[in-house]
C-alpha cells in the first residue's frame, strides 16, 4: 500500500478534484482517502487494481461526506477559474480552450462529471467505469452520451456560434 499509493495518489487527486469543484476540498478528500486506505490496508486484495479501489474509497467518502454536510449547508462549488490548472508549456489559446471545456465539463451533473473523468480523463474502459461507479455498464454508456449531447450544444462551433 505505501509503495502503490504514492504512484496513483494523482488520479485519486483529480478524481477528487472532479467530485468536489474545489482544489482545497479535493486535497481534503484525496488525503482523507489515503488515511482510510492505509487504515484499511489489510482489506485491498494483493493483485488486484489499487486505483480502482481507491476511487471506490474515495467516492464513498466524498458521498459519506455530502450527506453529513447536507445537514450543515454546505457551500457549494466554486468558480473553475480558481481551480482549474494552466497546461504546462501550452499556448494561450490552448489554455482557454482547455478553460472552456473544463467549466462545461463542471457544469454537467455530478455523475455525469465523474464518468467523463473515469473514461475521458482516466482512460478507464466503460466497464472499469462502471465498476468504479457501481452502476450497470449502460448507465456508464447513457451517462457519457448525455455529457456528450450537452458539451457538444456548449460549445461554439468554428463558424462561432
Amino acid at each position: 500500500m505505501q509503495q502503490g499509493l504514492p504512484e496513483v495518489y494523482p488520479r485519486l487527486w483529480r478524481f477528487a478534484l472532479t467530485l468536489t469543484g474545489q482544489r482545497q476540498a479535493a486535497d481534503d478528500l484525496a488525503q482523507a482517502t489515503a488515511l482510510r486506505a492505509l487504515e484499511q490496508a489489510g482489506k485491498f486484495q494483493p493483485g488486484t487494481h489499487l486505483d480502482r479501489w481507491l476511487l471506490v474509497m474515495a467516492r464513498r467518502v466524498w458521498l459519506n461526506e455530502l450527506r453529513s454536510a447536507h445537514t450543515k449547508n454546505s457551500q457549494g462549488f466554486v468558480p473553475i477559474e480558481e481551480v482549474a490548472p494552466v497546461a504546462p508549456g501550452g499556448d494561450a489559446e490552448t489554455n482557454i480552450f482547455a478553460r472552456q471545456v473544463l467549466n462545461q465539463v463542471m457544469a454537467l451533473p455530478e455523475a455525469q462529471r465523474e464518468t467523463v473523468l473515469l473514461v475521458y480523463v482516466e482512460g478507464y474502459s466503460y466497464r472499469e467505469a462502471a465498476e468504479i461507479l457501481d452502476v450497470p455498464i449502460g448507465t456508464v454508456m447513457s451517462r457519457l452520451a448525455a455529457a456528450r449531447g450537452k458539451l457538444a450544444n456548449a460549445m461554439p462551433t468554428k463558424d462561432g456560434k
